[in-house]
């Protein structure tokens, strides 16, 4: 199972997946929850599980817990998962 990076933004006006953070790139997940008692990182997971089409059960963190820049695991990543993870960066897959 890959890891994917993800750089989060708690506390935005709306939950948003997209778009490219840093060098290696980092996918931009923005969320309405704030960075409290785990919340953010529970709207992270719904946030990726329905850009992606997983359940969010089906989606873990593995580093980064109480960090913006996070390594997501998708546990049952669907095919194609990479070329929809290079589309979300706004990159060509």
């Amino acid at each position: 199972m890959s890891t994917y990076a993800v750089r989060v933004k708690p506390g935005a006006s709306r939950t948003r997946v997209g778009g490219c953070y840093g060098d290696p790139p980092a996918l931009v997940v923005a969320v309405t929850e704030p960075a409290v008692d785990g919340r953010a990182n529970d709207a992270v997971l719904r946030a990726l599980a329905r850009a992606v089409g997983v359940r969010p059960s089906g989606v873990e963190i593995v580093r980064g817990h109480t960090a913006r820049n996070k390594a997501v695991r998708f546990l049952d990543g669907p095919a194609g998962l990479d070329d929809r993870w290079a589309e979300l960066l706004g990159r060509a897959p």
